[in-house]
């Protein structure tokens, strides 16, 4: 499975379009990874309602990356849901994925705004589990058992990188809502992960 760091021009829309609507964030949650933080330095900001304003670069690292992240786990999600005559398991794990994560996208942005920071990670930073537009053409054209299997295969791959974001965060960040969501995203994803092996295993 390839991991890159090439984000779709769908997925980047999508992004941006979410990150003009977003009105503000809540607290808790769900799913999400961390990043390398070693070389920003930490910083506090009003925060919108629900968000604490304390936060460091763990904070901010982690939810610059998770955004574009869950950004391409709803682009793919939304990819299965397209196609005719999918498995009605396949179908109903995309919709779960694309429900939770969609909200954590406006939530986190919510956060970035909050605390005056920007969109965008720093150049030379990695997203663990991101698909190349190879991959994401792959499943795009991809059809019944072999769309299924591609899906989850890459979205397996997705989920582990996100769950090591979301361990980073844990383990490092500051902000309580930031990593009380890390924490769920920890849950949620190794949760479906076992999920999908399954699903996997009986194709």
């Amino acid at each position: 499975m390839t991991k890159t760091l090439t984000i779709s021009a769908t997925a980047l829309a999508a992004v941006i379009a979410l990150a003009g609507c977003s009105t503000g964030a809540s607290s808790g949650g769900s799913t999400t990874p961390g990043m390398d933080h070693s070389t920003m330095g930490s910083s506090s900001a009003p925060a919108t309602a629900g968000s604490t304003s304390e936060h460091n670069a763990a904070d901010t690292m982690f939810t610059q990356g998770m955004i574009p992240h869950h950004s391409q786990a709803v682009e793919m999600s939304e990819m299965m849901l397209r196609k005719q005559g999918m498995d009605a398991m396949i179908t109903a794990l995309a919709t779960k994925i694309k429900a939770a994560q969609g909200p954590e996208i406006e939530k986190m942005t919510g956060w970035l705004k909050g605390w005056n920071e920007p969109m965008q990670m720093a150049a030379g930073h990695s997203m663990a589990g991101m698909m190349g537009d190879d991959d994401l053409k792959t499943l795009d054209a991809a059809q019944g058992t072999e769309a299924a299997k591609l899906f989850l295969t890459q979205m397996i791959v997705h989920h582990q990188g996100a769950v090591e974001m979301a361990k980073a965060e844990t383990a490092d960040g500051r902000n309580a809502d930031a990593v009380q969501l890390g924490k769920d995203i920890v849950a949620a994803q190794e949760a479906e992960i076992k999920e999908m092996k399954e699903l996997l295993a009986a194709l």
